[in-house]
């Protein structure tokens, strides 16, 4: 019993604190009220001098903080700031005002009497536009050939600590084909791309992604995405923010279309976006203008290096890549045929797939070759009689007029800085209808191509290219000498 008293004395005296509360105290702790249009008012004076610079001055009757739509795609913080409008025309000024009771919003209209293309003479709007009188506008690309050109890191850090992508990091994938040209006069931007952009699994989520292709090998995702005919920009120097209106981006989309410039000069245009599909993610792009998006030249010797393999050890002298090359090729095989001119007990099995390019390379590391000293690639080959040298096969495209297998060798030299473009400029020498089930001595010589310094890549292919026709082949004694 005593205890049950205890209790409920303990109870009444709650009670009697809570009724004894001033209510003002309470309401010291509560969210004020929310504020109305009618409290809201700001002020717009043209700048002595200046009539398309308008200073904006809040001036409502209940504190809070003021934001600004400018009507012109740049948006400003405080309770004072400054619109600039190079362009005559009338624009919509939205300020919110933010109070601990909510948010509400005004407006007003400006209107610009003339155009003053004076706002745009500045460093900035020259370095990205190329200046007033670059009618063409001036063409910036992502910054390919330099370490560093993209990354991503937390979206408060200065720099991309996560991730930075390395020089030619995305070859392949669509970014390098983006192209955005900036033109002052009417601050306009146009984007060309080849109908593709780049993002990750966020930003392929947020786009739609039923219309992907392969980037290249190199991660994420190639999205279908054409640009507008055109766009415009604004560039807000005081907060140095570039803003691609009409819901353009900078080739890899993250949501959002508002970049920080962290530099901008002739040369760079060094940016960072916020992600808006990505919660404390942020973005780095560094642009250079296209005519400047060379690849850097460097300084390879050429030498004359002598090449020798007989494939007699398991562990070759000469180590040759491969590109689509069947699941048999050996560089230490048994000799099918060890009789004259070949009786060696190991040689090398090429199997040609049902790709159209197959074939084995030998790519120099570090040099070029000098073939005005070593120019001839001599080597020994056995062509099957048992591979199908009858049926036409399916072929790369309609630049391909032979569709069967070939009992032939092509030797080629190449220039690897030219990537999948090399065949441009190679030197080919074809050995064609050649005796089988025999081993036969083969010369190429390329001592007409002396003067050349370019080549670094020698390719041996089977069977001709292009087609989907497979094979085995065998050759051994390869040489590359004088």
């Amino acid at each position: 019993m005593k205890t049950i008293m205890k209790y409920n004395l303990y109870a009444f005296i709650a009670i009697f604190i809570m009724a004894s509360c001033d209510p003002q105290e309470k309401d010291d702790y509560s969210l004020g009220a929310a504020p109305q249009e009618s409290q809201l008012a700001f002020s717009a004076t043209p700048s002595s001098g200046k009539p398309n610079v308008i200073e904006l001055k809040n001036e409502s009757a209940v504190a809070g903080v003021a934001t600004w739509n400018l009507g012109n795609g740049v948006t400003a913080k405080g309770a004072e700031v400054k619109a600039e409008y190079p362009f005559a025309g009338t624009y919509t000024v939205t300020m919110t005002l933010y109070t601990t009771g909510g948010s509400v919003s005004t407006t007003q209209t400006v209107t610009i009497s003339q155009d003053d293309m004076s706002l745009l003479d500045t460093p900035m709007y020259n370095a990205l536009t190329g200046g007033a009188s670059n009618l063409e506008g001036k063409t910036w690309v992502f910054d390919q050939y330099h370490d560093g050109h993209f990354g991503v890191g937390p979206a408060d850090d200065s720099s991309p600590s996560w991730w930075s992508c390395p020089a030619e990091g995305k070859e392949g994938a669509s970014m390098y084909t983006q192209e955005f040209t900036f033109t002052q006069v009417g601050v306009k931007l146009q984007w060309k791309n080849n109908g593709y952009i780049y993002t990750n699994e966020q930003g392929k989520n947020a786009l739609g992604g039923e219309f992907i292709k392969d980037p290249g090998g190199v991660g994420d995702y190639d999205v279908k995405y054409t640009p507008k005919n055109s766009y415009t920009f604004a560039l807000n120097e005081t907060d140095r923010t570039l803003t691609l209106n009409d819901g353009a981006f900078f080739g890899f989309y993250t949501g959002t279309s508002t970049y920080r410039i962290l530099s901008l000069t002739e040369d760079e245009l060094y940016v960072k976006n916020i992600s808006g599909v990505e919660s404390g993610n942020g973005w780095w792009f560094r642009f250079v203008p296209k005519e400047k998006n060379v690849k850097p030249s460097v300084d390879i010797p050429v030498r004359a290096v002598p090449l020798s393999e007989d494939f007699e050890s398991e562990t070759p002298t000469v180590v040759f890549g491969n590109e689509d090359i069947g699941e048999f090729f050996s560089q230490y095989y048994q000799n099918p045929w060890p009789l004259p001119v070949n009786t060696s007990k190991r040689v090398c099995l090429y199997e040609k797939t049902s790709a159209f390019y197959t074939n084995l390379f030998f790519l120099a590391d570090g040099y070029k070759f000098d073939l005005s000293r070593v120019n001839k690639i001599r080597l020994k080959v056995f062509i099957p009689s048992a591979n199908d040298y009858n049926t036409e096969y399916a072929v790369a495209g309609d630049w391909i007029t032979n569709k069967k297998l070939k009992p032939q060798l092509a030797v080629k030299l190449h220039d690897s800085s030219r990537g999948g473009n090399a065949w441009e400029t190679q030197a080919e020498i074809v050995r064609e209808n050649l005796e089988m089930n025999k081993w036969v001595e083969l010369e190429f010589d390329f001592s007409s191509a002396g003067n050349r310094k370019d080549f670094d890549k020698i390719v041996i292919q089977f069977g001709a290219e292009g087609h989907a026709g497979p094979g085995i082949f065998y050759f051994d004694d390869f040489s590359f000498d004088e």
